[in-house]
This record gives C-alpha cells, sequence and structure tokens, in this order.
C-alpha cells in the first residue's frame, strides 16, 4: 500500500471521528505552560512602569529587560528541539516549568536590577522551550478533524495568560512600590510548581513512541485519544510509515534502523533539504517571522504608552485600557478556534492581514494627528483606542492562533520537534527586536511613523500568506507534506483547497 493512499484513506477515518475529550485535556494540561508565559508578558507592560521608578533604570534598560526575554527564548527554543526528541514530549514540559519556576522566583525577589535581569533570562530560556513544545504535543495527539483546535489552545492560553498578567498589574499595582511589582513577577511560580507535577499525569506522544520503537506503548496511547478501533489502526498505520516502519509489523519493540533521537535532522533541514522540506522549512519561518514583524509585541508590551500619547494620561486608566487590549486578544483567540477546522488556516491568515494593515494605517494617522496637534484631539484619542482593539482584534482571529497550528503540522515526523525550534527561534528572536527596538524606533520616526511602517510589512506578509502557504484543514499529519510539492504549487497559489485523491 502506497504512503499516499494510506495517507488519504487516514484523513478519510479520522473525518469520521468525533471530539475526544481524553486528548482534549491532554491540549489542555499540555497548553497550561503558555498561560504562565503570556502572564509573565502581559505583566510586565504594568510592571515596568513600577520597576523603573523604584530601581531608578532608564529608557534603554526598561527595553533590554523587556527584549531579553526573547534573545534567551531564542536559545532555548533552539535546544528545545533536540531536547524533546531526546528525551520525550512530556519531559521537555516538565523541564520547562521547572525553568519558569527557578526564574519567577528570582524575579519576584529581584533585589536590584542584575537578579532582575538572571531570572527574566531564566525565564526566556523556559519560554523557548514552553513555545516549541505545546504547540507539538497537542498536533501529535490529535486527530486531523479537530488539530486546529487542540494545536491552537497554546495560543489561546498565552492570551488568557496576558490577560491575567494585567489583571495582576491592576490589583497588585495598590500594594507598595516596592512590594507591588515583585508579587507581579513572582506569583508565577505557583502555576508552574503544579504543572511540573500534573504533566506526569499525562501520556507521551505517540508519534514520538513511535519513533523510539516502542509500538505498543504508542498504540496504547492511541487507544485513548481515538474513538474507534478503526481510527486506532489508521492513525498508528500512518505514523509507522512515516517512522519507516513496516505496517505490518505486531512488535511490541522495534529497534529502528536510523537514528531517531534528533540526531542528523539539522542536515535534512538546512544542508540537504529535498525541494518539499526546504518549502516547508520557508513556510514555516515566514509566519513565525511576519507573526511579531507586524507590531504585536509593540501594541501588547508598550500598550500604556501608546494610549498615554494618544492622551490618556492617570496611572490607572492606562492599566484599564490596556486590560481591554488582554479582553480583545483572549476573546477573538477563543472564537478563532472554532473557526480552524472549519474555515480553514489560510482563509483566516488572509482575512487577518487584510484587517491589520487597516487598522494600523488607521492607528498611525490618529498617532500622527494627537502628535501635531496643539491641543487635546477627543477623536483621535478614541480611534487610537478603537484602531488598537481592531488591530489586537484581526490578529488574534488569525495570525496568532495560525502560527502555531501551521508551523506545529507542517514538518514532516522526524523533523517535526526541531523544524518547530528553528521556527520558535525566529519568531523569539523578531519578538526581542520589535520589543527591545519599538521606543528608539518611535522616538526617531514618530510613534505614529513607527505603525504605518508596521502596516508596509503587514501587506508584505499577505502577499506571503497568499502566494507560499497552502491549506492543510483536515489532513492527517502523515499527509501533509504532500501539499508541498511542485505539483500543487500552482493550484494551491490560485488559492484551490487541494484534495487527496481517495480511493
Amino acid at each position: 500500500m502506497s504512503m499516499e493512499k494510506l495517507g488519504d484513506g487516514g484523513g478519510e477515518a479520522e473525518k469520521l471521528s468525533g471530539f475526544n475529550r481524553y486528548a482534549c485535556a491532554c491540549a489542555v494540561v499540555a497548553s497550561m505552560i503558555s498561560i504562565i508565559f503570556g502572564y509573565d508578558t502581559g505583566v510586565m507592560s504594568g510592571a515596568m512602569i513600577f520597576i523603573k521608578e523604584d530601581l531608578k533604570i532608564n529608557d534603554t534598560q526598561v527595553e533590554i529587560l523587556a527584549g531579553i526575554l526573547n534573545i534567551c527564548a531564542f536559545v532555548g527554543s533552539l535546544i528545545a528541539g533536540r531536547t524533546s526528541d531526546y528525551i520525550g514530549r512530556r519531559y521537555t514540559i516538565v523541564l520547562a516549568s521547572i525553568i519558569f519556576l527557578l526564574g519567577s522566583v528570582l524575579m519576584g525577589y529581584g533585589p536590584n536590577y542584575a537578579i532582575l535581569m538572571t531570572g527574566r533570562c531564566i525565564a526566556g530560556i523556559g519560554v523557548g522551550f514552553a513555545l516549541m513544545i505545546a504547540p507539538v504535543y497537542s498536533a501529535e495527539i490529535s486527530s486531523a478533524t479537530h488539530r486546529g483546535f487542540l494545536s491552537s489552545l497554546p495560543e489561546v492560553c498565552i492570551s488568557l495568560g496576558i490577560l491575567l498578567g494585567y489583571v495582576s498589574n491592576y490589583f497588585f499595582a495598590k500594594l507598595t512600590l516596592k512590594l507591588g511589582w515583585r508579587m507581579m513577577l513572582g506569583v508565577a511560580a505557583i502555576p508552574s510548581l503544579a504543572l511540573a507535577f500534573g504533566i506526569l499525569k499525562m501520556p507521551e506522544s505517540p508519534r514520538w513512541l513511535v519513533l523510539q520503537g516502542r509500538l505498543a506503548e504508542a498504540r496504547r496511547v492511541l487507544l485513548l485519544v481515538c474513538n474507534s478501533e478503526q481510527e486506532v489502526e489508521t492513525r498508528f498505520q500512518d505514523i509507522k510509515i512515516a517512522a519507516g516502519i513496516d505496517v505490518n509489523c505486531k512488535d511490541d519493540v522495534v529497534k529502528l534502523p536510523r537514528k531517531t533521537r534528533g540526531e542528523g535532522v539539522w542536515k535534512e533541514l538546512l544542508l540537504r533539504p529535498s525541494p518539499s522540506v526546504r518549502w516547508i522549512l520557508l513556510a514555516a519561518v515566514g509566519i513565525h517571522f511576519f507573526e511579531h514583524a507586524t507590531g504585536i509585541e509593540a501594541v501588547i508590551l508598550y500598550s500604556p504608552r501608546i494610549f498615554k500619547k494618544a492622551g490618556v494620561t492617570s496611572k490607572k486608566k492606562l492599566l484599564l485600557a490596556t486590560v481591554g487590549v488582554g479582553l480583545t486578544k483572549a476573546t477573538f483567540i477563543i472564537a478563532a478556534t472554532s473557526l480552524l477546522d472549519k474555515v480553514g488556516r489560510r482563509k483566516l491568515l488572509l482575512v487577518s492581514s487584510g484587517g491589520i494593515i487597516v487598522a494600523l494605517t488607521g492607528l498611525g494617522f490618529c498617532l500622527t494627528m494627537v502628535e501635531h496637534a496643539k491641543e487635546q484631539l477627543l477623536w483621535a484619542l478614541v480611534l487610537s483606542i478603537v484602531a488598537t482593539y481592531t488591530y489586537v482584534a484581526f490578529f488574534s482571529v488569525g495570525i496568532a492562533p495560525v502560527t502555531w497550528v501551521y508551523s506545529s503540522e507542517i514538518f514532516p515526523l522526524k523533523l517535526r520537534a526541531q523544524g518547530m525550534g528553528i521556527g520558535v527561534a525566529v519568531n523569539r528572536l523578531m519578538n526581542a527586536v520589535i520589543s527591545m527596538s519599538f521606543l528608539s524606533i518611535s522616538n526617531a520616526m514618530t510613534i505614529g511613523g513607527s505603525f504605518f511602517m508596521f502596516a508596509g510589512i503587514s501587506v508584505l506578509a499577505l502577499g506571503f500568506f497568499y502566494f507560499l502557504l497552502p491549506e492543510t484543514k483536515g489532513k492527517s499529519l502523515e499527509e501533509i507534506e504532500m501539499l508541498f510539492t511542485r505539483r500543487n504549487s500552482k493550484a494551491m497559489n490560485k488559492g484551490i483547497e487541494i484534495q487527496p485523491n481517495n480511493v
């Protein structure tokens, strides 16, 4: 039986399967690590106001404090891919939780700038691990019909974490200056500790188990995350073929003839990639690049400054307006989870990009008018807030969840963890570049001009998504690689959803 035919049969069988609650529960628990990361991102936007006042640091030090997390996450994500190939997806999540715990304790203690930076760096490495492993684990236990929903849960949790961070800012700000921001940062240690123990109750990824030759264990996990014996068999056969194991093999444990703990993957990804792998890598790197090049980090991290520039003056109102950003992000991310498997990844990306272009252009215009006005313009203030919320809404309904779902599902089995690691590394690098340079850019070309720049980049993103990203909705992980071939590229560029030839 050919791989293409088997893949098509697997996709058809999975379309008949219903929603599996156990698989959902596993994805939810794995995604909890993303809540901690989101909380750290959200809480820092408000904490920076108090840290700057308490530790007497300048704008450059604030920028470095904001961006260093992502520099370290860049390193962490590159290490995480090989680590998860070696010790497994589950224990990689445990390791990420422990790293987060250490970072949170140090930040909560933070007697001076150096210790605070050390804690932020350690937490950053945990971020790199978390962002790589949560979507990969969720994708590998999901069926094709619900993979979009389950793989988007980490992004939902990031948004919920950001919202919790904003709410934490508002309430902990009522404490004394020295205690308030330390409580904001240190409280993240509690869920990190709980998660480290909770993860141990979850099963390992069946696809990783097959790569290790542990077929009986993999089949036991599939029995838990599938709804029928037929679905178990079709998914199990697809995975065995992808791992290079005979479909008819009935052994509990097999010794695979090739390396299965991540050795040689970098060569296949970067040095000697096949045409389809080269396209897949370009798609993954590109979507992660544009997620942050379109300016989301500037809005999330510096929203209090944006609203202040627009005319909101009191700290209380600034933090409340920022909570609105978090609510908008969380609401539209949750809405997106139900659309990913119905509307598809590609359509959401295109709609999202179009809305972002309009919103960023409007925000740039309003902030430019405020900049040059001699008195406060109420209409510009209102439209700036509306444009900010509109931008966050369009970003959250498309690019935000699709980036993580798409990049976690397009790589072949052997290359998935380390390929995803490269994508996350690019993501964190761009996050760091934007968060560490936004204040300097806005000072050099005005804050309005900086958002016009992000609008221009968003136009490039729209073109990239349209011409280079095929639809993956409803395809099994084992058949997605077939989309990234020359014979399918013409149909994909015309926006046609490529269907398998079911027999």
